[in-house]
């Protein structure tokens, strides 16, 4: 989904400063630029794609400049084709930024929020927008703390496993389809789709609402996903694994997340062994493996 200067104007609540419509202008990235070199007349490798900031440094180098200087500098950095430049803290623009705006048909905003605060909460918001996406068929839950992704065949009995889990209080999310954006270098951030969110689907039964029959204590929208849990029908031919020793991994958009094989079949408790599941990623997130330990024991016990 496209994200437009208009969307941060209104997600920010910015003030418009100039008559210059640009609200569909197009942002391509989440980092930002406060152009402190360009005002000085250097524009080598200027980002010139980004958001501009000026804030009290800029605005206060911009006063010691005399008008002459100040209309050439700031006529160079809007010649570039810029998205929008945004002032914080209530700065009031120069009359030749102002004019360089309309000469060059460049959004011109401003913003009461202190710099510094300004562009965390731009780039915050940026970031998650733009983040690469995915969806996903599967159920996504929270199980202790643990953003859980649930896949596997349909028939498999993905969904019948979240109600049980909803039941002994996990927190649902996702149902069919989950949205999983990647935010930074490593974390995924999981949730339901709009037409979708709160609602599951158990076959004989039919589309159930999550929240208005469990409450608003039974869901969540969104969390980051740890782990993967992929539930299989048992083949006896198969060789599962059971020491949990040999470590795998799901990709998604690039991020390697643990994931464990669940076979189901008749007397398997699904729900106790994926509660179990999140426990001990928790356990080994903090630093203690019960795998590692067993083969420490057998090694020291068959070593003397």
């Amino acid at each position: 989904m496209a994200i437009t200067v208009g969307d941060l104007i209104k997600e920010l609540k910015l003030e418009e400063l100039n008559s210059f419509d640009g609200n569909e202008i197009e942002l391509v990235t989440a980092d930002l630029n406060r152009p402190g070199m360009q005002l000085a007349g250097f524009l080598n490798h200027f980002a010139n794609e980004r958001v501009q900031i000026i804030g009290k440094v800029e605005h206060q180098f911009l006063n010691t400049l005399d008008s002459d200087t100040r209309r050439e500098r700031l006529e160079k950095l809007l010649s570039y084709d810029i998205p929008c430049i945004i002032l914080s803290r209530n700065l009031e623009p120069h009359v030749e930024l102002i004019n360089a705006a309309e000469k060059y048909k460049r959004k011109l905003l401003r913003s009461e929020i202190s710099t510094t605060k300004l562009t965390s909460i731009i780039t915050n918001y940026l970031e998650e927008k733009l983040a690469p996406n995915i969806i996903i068929h599967g159920v996504l839950m929270e199980i202790y703390g643990i953003g859980v992704l649930i896949i596997g065949k349909s028939g498999i009995g993905k969904s019948e496993t979240a109600v049980e889990l909803i039941k002994r209080g996990h927190l649902f999310l996702a149902d069919d389809a989950v949205e999983i954006r990647r935010i930074g270098q490593d974390m995924l951030i999981g949730n339901a789709p709009e037409l979708t969110k709160y609602m599951i689907e158990v076959r004989g039964i039919g589309i159930m609402d999550v929240k208005s029959l469990f409450g608003v204590g039974a869901i969540k929208i969104d969390t980051d996903i740890n782990l993967v849990v992929k539930l299989e029908d048992w083949d006896p031919d198969k060789d599962y694994d059971r020491i949990g020793a040999d470590e795998k991994y799901k990709e998604i958009l690039g991020i390697k997340i643990p994931e464990i094989t669940v076979p189901v079949k008749p007397a398997r408790n699904i729900v106790v062994i994926i509660e179990m599941a999140a426990r001990n990623h928790r356990l080994k997130a903090m630093g203690y493996n019960a795998a590692k330990e067993f083969n420490e024991r057998l090694y020291r016990h068959l070593n003397g």
